[in-house]
Order: structure tokens, then sequence, then C-alpha cells
């Protein structure tokens, strides 16, 4: 997967970490109480694979669990060896760290989510932190606090593992929407929400669907972690997965994620989110499976400033749109569970300035930003 990675175009367009997930270690600890790579299958040990990642410019994941045992039944970090664990990953040269939550109370998640931030802090090297705790505690306040959460994890899981499937993706995307008011404020730069992985190129989306989770992961401010073979992936996946603008969009500097903004009864959505140098990223989401809809609005039904006049392009075909006015009605053809996803950029500025609260009730609407 790293020589993918390289050779294949991907980390260029910034796809750098490769991460290692549960069962890759021996089902013991050593005569230390240190963790070991199974043998058979890492028998180089995992300093070896860190140093072949970084020579190729990547960096190295691997997979911790805040419990006796993880998910898979591997040994897992007690409170006792999380300062021990966070220096072995230190010394093999690990990146990133995914610390899940099987076999834990609430209580030890409590004490040792944070205890594991400071010893990787302590290590003095460079380590992300994804954390699984507010999945295990409902992802909601008053369980989770998401203040306390962004101090000591750069991403967490919030709700349920994504399966391979269209059903699985709906029903984090209802998740995610159904709570906006309280995840969107909590996601910034370094402290992010994960709603699990990108299942593009595995086996359960169709190509409108793939094309959807894109654009909805990317509005969300979402983590992109793909999860599929890089050696057999379809020219259809791999052009969705390697969309510059659409990446370039996901890694927007101001970090604000996106929000559903219209709910309309003919099972259409529309998301935005707010991006720097004042544009936008919208998508137009149907939710509809009878046949492709033309769905027609305007950008002041969607809370754009007055007087303003947009450039807009379409994310997946490239098609450009100059000109058009906030009060310009206008329509796009949505294909069934599929996305017309829209980067916009100011041409001509509104004579009033806007901002975005970051904080604001519900009530008040989400706002595009112009900074």
């Amino acid at each position: 997967m790293a020589d993918r990675l390289v050779e294949d175009g991907w980390r260029e367009l910034g796809y750098e970490y490769i991460n290692i997930d549960d069962c890759w270690s021996a089902k013991q600890r050593d005569a230390m109480g240190r963790l070991v790579p199974d043998p058979e299958r890492f028998p180089s040990g995992i300093k070896a694979l860190a140093d072949y990642v970084h020579a190729r410019g990547l960096k190295l994941g691997i997979y911790g669990d805040l419990g006796t045992l993880t998910c898979g039944g591997y040994p897992g970090t007690t409170l006792d060896h999380v300062k021990q664990d966070a220096q072995r990953f230190a010394e093999w040269g690990v990146d990133m760290l995914k610390l899940d939550g099987c076999y834990s109370s609430g209580e030890e998640q409590a004490e040792g989510y944070p205890e594991m931030a400071r010893a990787l802090n302590a290590t003095g090297r460079p380590i992300v932190y994804s954390c699984s705790w507010p999945a295990y505690q409902g992802g909601l306040p008053p369980k989770v606090n998401y203040t306390i959460l962004a101090e000591v994890c750069n991403l967490w899981r919030n709700y349920d593992d994504i399966q391979d499937s269209w059903d699985s993706v709906l029903s984090i995307l209802d998740w995610f929407s159904a709570n906006q008011d309280v995840l969107q404020p909590a996601a910034g730069p370094g402290h992010w929400n994960d709603p699990d992985m990108l299942i593009i190129g595995n086996f359960g989306l169709s190509y409108e669907q793939s094309r959807s989770q894109m654009a909805l992961w990317t509005v969300m401010a979402a983590p992109l972690l793909m999860s599929t073979d890089l050696r057999t992936i379809s020219p259809s996946a791999k052009e969705i997965l390697q969309n510059r603008l659409m990446i370039q969009i996901n890694q927007d500097p101001l970090g604000i994620q996106g929000r559903r903004i219209v709910k309309e009864k003919t099972h259409i959505e529309v998301f935005l989110r707010p991006l720097s140098q004042a544009a936008s990223a919208l998508v137009f989401f149907s939710r509809r499976t009878d046949m492709p809809f033309r769905y027609t609005t305007s950008l002041a039904k969607l809370h754009f400033p007055e007087d303003a006049v947009y450039e807009v392009q379409d994310v997946y075909s490239g098609k450009i749109i100059s000109g058009l006015k906030t009060g310009d009605s206008f329509s796009v053809v949505i294909n069934p569970s599929g996305v017309v996803m829209w980067y916009l950029y100011p041409t001509v500025l509104p004579a009033q300035p806007w901002h975005l609260v970051r904080q604001q009730a519900p009530s008040e609407g989400f706002r595009p930003v112009l900074l």
C-alpha cells in the first residue's frame, strides 16, 4: 500500500498516512510487559516498517485500545500501560495512534484518554491522536464534553463503525445532521469529528453513492481515510478519491465543518461549508430512488449575501458558471442517491461584510463566511 500511495499519485494529493488497524500485535506482551508485533505478519517489526514508510515520504499509523483487550481480542492498553505503550510507539517511529475503547469502563476512558494524550506529548514525537472515546459514550452531551475532547484529541470517532453499505453511510449522515448543532462547533484545525472511513472502492456503493460519500464527507470536514486495496482499485473510484478540487475543499485552512441547511419534502438536501477567502462549497444531495431530479433554487434562498456575484465550478464535472448573482434562479439535475457539488468564489463582494458566528444558536441560520 505504501508503494501504491507513492507510485499512483496519492501522496502528492495529501494521502500521507498509512494506518495499521487492530490485530497487528502478538497475543501476549513480552516479559517486560511491552507490546510486540505478531512475529509472522511483521517479522522485521514495526520500526522497520516505519522506516520503510518514512523513506517514501509517508507516515505510519497504528492501533491501540484503552481496555483489557482490543476489540479483536489482542492485548489492550490498561491504565498502567499507557506511558509504556506511548513510549513504545514513539520509539518505533509511529506518527498516528487510533485508541479504541473496547473492554473499558466510562471511568477508565475519562482517565485514560487524557492520560494517553499527555503520554504521547511527553515522548517528544508528534503523533496524531485519534480517540474512540465519544463513540463509546453515545456521542452527545452531557456524557460527552466536546470542549475537553478538542483539548485532548486531534480527531475522534463520534458514532457507529461504518459498514460497506449505502444504508450505513446514510445512518451516519442522518446522525451527524440531526446533531449538527452540537457537533459542528466542536470541529476545527487540529480537532475533528470523524464520521469513519471512506468505503469508496470497496463493494457496497454504486458510482453515484461513491461520489456522494466523498462530497458529503468533504463538506463535513471529515478526515479522508480510505479503506480499499489500492492495487486493484477501479479507475472510477480512483478518480473520485483523487479529485483535486474536492481534496482542496476538504483541507480548507479555516477548518469549518459544514451543515445541512435545507431538507426538502422532495428528498433533496443541501449542505453548505464556508471556506477561506469568502469561498463556499455547496452539496445538493438526492435521497430519491426513482429518477434524476431537477432542483431549482437560488443563492438568496440559501442565505447567501445580497449584491454578490459568484463564479461557480462543478467539483465533479469541472464546468464553470460565471456571473451567478445571489438572486438568480438556477437548476441542478441530481441523480438518485447522487450529488451535485459546487465550489463558489465571489467575483463581486457584497456591500455589507457578513460574518459567521461560530457558536450561533441554530435559529440564526448558518451562512457562508467572509474574512
